[in-house]
């Protein structure tokens, strides 16, 4: 089988079964996610280049990662890929775009970007002799009939940006599957954390609240707050990563949850956490639900405990003051 080759030829010289020094490709290295990879794996020992083309991710985000070789790469533009990607063993796919939202208004643009630049980092990775870790995302179940989320359900996708994601889970599987390429998609849940963006209009709702709170706005609330989501710390994420590249065998060419597994937030009980954090009495103001959110997230994370040892360590509350800590700091500088 392609897939026995392919696994022959990756094998040699490759220390996937293991979390020695290793060279990491980052894409999408200059965003909330792909910085604090940056900073993770550097922190690891491992040699680290980092590719964003700096329409979404900040070169300041890196400003505290001086180690990680930086260059501004367009994720389709293959040529420029495969030059950089050259000697890494590893790449960690998290360039994207993101927000439900403006994927309902642009879905062209999440396609090429999603779907296209996906299928570019995995013909690289197969070229230069690289595994895969792919940023998916819980998107992808849509509202489901029974809770906690499984990866074996039927995915429901609702919105564009959705879709791309499940896609690009797809093209992962089948490069596993026919060419030998290493993979792994991680399905991420809410990730949050200090650096997010809480300027742009598609912000996360966690860094939206926290400023609300700290500068005396009005946070907003879309629907009726009850939504819950399984928020899960970026630490944890970083972790799930180093786990993944290590590609047991088990788990190649798996889709596996990443999320805190534990008992889901409302957003209602979320705005009430961050406002007992900050002391703040926020009076919220209520706006329709936005089209393509889904109602429910909660995830079964005992796959990723058995295949790759993932085993999140930090709570909701105790996140949330890490993440509350960082704005506060970031207001007074």
């Amino acid at each position: 089988m392609a897939r026995d080759a392919g696994r022959a030829r990756l094998a040699s010289g490759r220390a996937y079964e293991d979390h020695s020094r290793m060279r990491f490709l980052i894409t999408g290295a200059a965003g909330f996610i792909g910085s604090h990879l940056c900073r993770g794996l550097v922190a690891e020992g491992h040699d680290v280049v980092g590719v964003d083309d700096l329409s979404e991710g900040s070169l300041e985000n890196l400003a505290a990662s001086p180690e990680v070789r930086f260059e501004r790469v367009d994720i389709c533009d293959a040529s420029s890929l495969g030059e950089v990607a050259r000697g890494c063993q590893t790449i960690l796919h998290h360039a994207a775009r993101k927000s439900v939202q403006r994927s309902i208004e642009d879905p062209s643009a999440f396609d090429r970007v999603n779907v296209r630049g996906t299928l570019t980092v995995l013909e690289i990775a197969r070229e230069v002799g690289a595994s895969v870790v792919f940023a998916s995302s819980s998107s992808i179940f849509g509202d489901q009939d029974r809770y906690p989320l499984t990866e074996d359900m039927e995915p429901r996708p609702r919105s564009p940006y959705a879709a791309t994601k499940l896609a690009g889970e797809a093209y992962c599987r089948s490069w596993w599957e026919s060419l030998g390429v290493p993979t792994i998609s991680l399905r991420y849940f809410n990730v949050y954390g200090p650096g997010q963006d809480p300027s742009s209009p598609y912000a996360a709702v966690i860094p939206r609240f926290v400023m609300a709170c700290l500068g005396g706005d009005r946070p907003v609330i879309y629907g009726d707050g009850l939504q819950a989501r399984d928020f899960t710390y970026v630490d944890d994420i970083v972790e799930a990563n180093l786990l993944a590249s290590a590609m047991p065998d088990r788990a190649r060419g798996r889709v596996l949850n990443a999320g805190a597994g534990r008992v889901p937030t409302t957003v209602a009980d979320l705005l009430s956490t961050i406002a007992s954090l900050t002391e703040t009495s926020p009076d919220p103001v209520h706006r329709p639900a936005r089209e393509g959110d889904i109602r429910r997230s909660e995830a079964d994370i005992s796959l990723a405990r058995d295949l790759i040892g993932y085993a999140p360590k930090v709570a909701i509350e105790e996140g949330l003051r890490r993440t509350i800590a960082w704005f506060r700091e970031r207001s007074a500088s």
